[in-house]
C-alpha cells in the first residue's frame, strides 16, 4: 500500500525521466509475474500474452531500467545476474540516482525461474539488437542457446522461439550466418526430440532462411521435404514458412504451387508487417508474370507500397507490351534493386516471355507478315535476326502460344484465322480455377476455426466473459503495434 501512494503521490508530466523509468520497470515487473504465474499453473497463453506485452514497451527499454529488472527477477550475485549486467553498458550518474531511488521499494526473488532468466536474456538481446550492438547481441544469443540447450519445459517454449529467431537475426546483421548452421540443425533435433513443435516450427524458417540466403535451394527442399509436418502453431512462423516455400517452388520451376504459396503469405500476414507483404508481393508479381498473367494495377497501389513495387510496376508494363528494348531498358535501370531483392535470376526469365508476348500481338496484328518484318518489330539484336526469329516464331507455334504456320519458302509467317474461345476448354479451366481457390479459402478458413473445451456445456459466468473480453481487446491491441522487424 505504502508503495502504490507513494508513486501516485510523486506523479509528474510525462516528459520526465523519474516518471518514465519506473513506469517501464513496473510494467516489466508485471509480465515478470505474468510469467511467473504461468510458469505455476503451467498455462502457456499467459506466457505468450506476456511476450506481446514487452514488445509493446520494446522501445522504452534503457540500460538502467534493464539493470533495475536484472536486480529484480535474477538473484544480484548469482552467475545469469553478472553475465546479463556484463553486456549492458554502464550507465552514467544520473541513471544510478534513478536506478537507487527505484531498488528501495524493490524485493528480489526467492528463487530463480527458468522461465524468468530466458526472458531476461531476451530482454537484453532486444535492447542490443535495438542499440546495433551487433557483436554484443552475438555473445548474448549463444549464451543464452547454451542455456536453453539444458532445459526441457513446455513453458519455455514461447521464449526459445524468439530467442533462436533473434539468436540467427544477430548472426545474420553480421553476415555469419553460416556460422550456426549446425547449430540450427542441432537445436531442430533437440526440439523434435522434446516435442517442441513451435521450436521446430521456427527452426525450420531459420534454417530455411539460412540456405536461401546463400542460394542453396536444393538443400533447403531437402530439409523441407524429410522434416516433420508443419502444423501451423504460429501464424507468423506459418506465413514465413510460405514465403521460403513459394521461393523454393519458383526456383524449380513451379510456377503455379509458388503463386498459391505467395499469395497465401501475403493474405495472411498481419498489416503492420508492411515490409514481409512486399516481399511477398514482389515475387507474387514475378511468378505471375512468369505464368503469362498480368497482376493488377491495385497490386502496385497497395498502401505504403507504391515506391517499394514501382520498379516492378514497370516491368509488368514491358511484359504487358511486350516490348524487348523498353524491358532491357527497366532491367538496367533497376538492377540493384532486383539483386538487393535476389530476383535477378527471374528477370532473366522473362524475357522470353516478352517475346513472346510481342509475337502473340504480332500475330493478332497480321495475317501475313515477313520474318525479317518480325526481327524488326521484336527488336532483335543479333548478327542472324531473321534466323532468331525464324527459331523464335517455329517455338512459339510448337508451344501453341500463337496459331499461325511459317512460310519457310517465301520467309513469311502466316496466321491463322482466330477462332471461337468459347467452343474451347479454356473457360472451363479459368473457372475451374477460381472455383478451387474458393474452395480452399473456405477449407482453410472452417480449419482456422478454434473453440474452448466443453463449451456446449457449461454457460459462462459474467465475470469470465469480462476477463476474455478484456483480454481479447489487450491481444489485438498489441498484434496491431508489433512491429515489422517481428517478420
Amino acid at each position: 500500500m505504502t508503495q502504490d501512494v507513494e508513486m501516485k503521490d510523486h506523479q509528474t508530466p510525462s516528459h520526465s525521466v523519474s516518471s518514465a523509468v519506473p513506469s517501464t520497470l513496473q510494467h516489466l515487473k508485471e509480465i515478470a509475474s505474468l510469467i511467473e504465474t504461468g510458469s505455476y499453473t503451467k498455462e502457456v497463453r499467459r506466457i505468450l500474452r506476456a511476450i506481446r506485452l514487452t514488445f509493446g514497451l520494446r522501445r522504452k527499454l534503457t540500460a538502467s531500467v534493464l539493470s533495475s529488472f536484472l536486480d529484480f527477477a535474477l538473484q544480484p550475485g548469482s552467475e545469469p545476474h553478472a553475465r546479463l549486467s556484463s553486456f549492458l553498458p554502464k550507465e552514467d550518474e544520473h541513471d544510478m540516482e534513478v536506478d537507487t531511488a527505484t531498488s528501495a521499494v524493490q524485493a528480489p526473488a526467492k528463487h530463480l525461474l527458468p522461465e524468468l532468466e530466458m526472458y531476461s536474456y531476451l530482454l537484453v538481446l532486444l535492447f542490443l539488437i535495438d542499440q546495433k550492438k551487433y557483436n554484443e547481441a552475438k555473445a548474448c544469443a549463444s549464451a543464452s542457446i547454451i542455456r536453453l540447450k539444458s532445459l526441457n519445459r513446455r513453458t519455455l517454449d514461447v521464449i526459445a522461439s524468439r530467442l533462436y529467431f533473434y539468436y540467427s537475426y544477430s548472426y545474420e546483421l553480421t553476415g555469419d550466418l553460416s556460422e550456426i548452421r549446425g547449430n540450427l540443425l542441432a537445436l531442430h533435433r533437440i526440439a523434435t526430440l522434446h516435442h517442441d513443435e513451435l521450436g521446430q516450427e521456427t527452426l525450420l524458417n531459420l534454417l530455411l532462411r539460412n540456405y536461401l540466403h546463400y542460394n542453396l535451394y536444393d538443400q533447403a527442399e531437402k530439409l523441407r521435404s524429410k522434416a516433420p509436418r508443419f502444423e501451423a502453431h504460429s501464424n507468423q512462423q506459418f506465413c514465413r514458412y510460405l514465403f521460403y516455400l513459394g521461393q523454393i517452388r519458383t526456383i524449380q520451376l513451379e510456377y503455379t504451387d509458388a503463386k498459391e504459396s505467395l499469395q497465401q503469405a501475403a493474405r495472411k500476414a498481419p498489416v503492420a508487417a508492411r515490409g514481409f507483404r512486399i516481399q511477398c508481393n514482389k515475387w507474387a508479381i514475378l511468378v505471375r508474370l512468369l505464368l503469362g498473367e498480368i497482376p493488377e494495377r491495385t497490386i502496385f497501389m497497395q498502401k505504403g507500397m507504391e515506391k517499394a513495387l514501382r520498379p516492378y510496376f514497370e516491368l509488368t508494363n514491358a511484359v504487358r507490351i511486350g516490348d524487348l528494348e523498353l524491358f532491357r531498358t527497366v532491367a538496367e535501370k533497376f538492377a540493384s534493386t532486383f539483386s538487393a531483392d535476389k530476383t535477378h535470376n527471374l528477370i532473366v526469365r522473362l524475357r522470353h516471355n516478352v517475346i513472346r508476348t510481342g509475337l502473340r500481338n504480332i500475330s493478332i496484328s497480321y495475317s501475313r507478315i515477313s520474318l525479317a518484318d518480325v526481327a524488326e518489330k521484336l527488336r532483335l539484336n543479333s548478327e542472324t535476326p531473321v534466323a532468331d526469329a525464324e527459331s523464335i516464331v517455329a517455338k512459339a507455334i510448337r508451344d501453341g502460344a500463337i496459331d499461325a504456320i511459317l512460310d519457310h519458302a517465301n520467309g513469311w509467317m502466316v496466321s491463322k484465322e482466330t477462332g471461337d474461345i468459347y467452343s474451347t476448354n479454356e473457360p472451363q479451366i479459368a473457372f475451374h480455377s477460381r472455383i478451387a481457390f474458393c474452395l480452399n479459402m473456405h477449407n482453410d478458413a472452417v480449419r482456422a476455426l478454434r473453440y474452448p473445451p466443453n463449451t456446449h456445456k457449461e454457460k459462462e459466468s459474467a465475470e469470465k466473459r469480462r476477463e476474455r473480453q478484456q483480454q481479447e481487446q489487450e491481444l489485438a491491441k498489441h498484434i496491431a503495434e508489433e512491429d515489422d522487424d517481428d517478420f
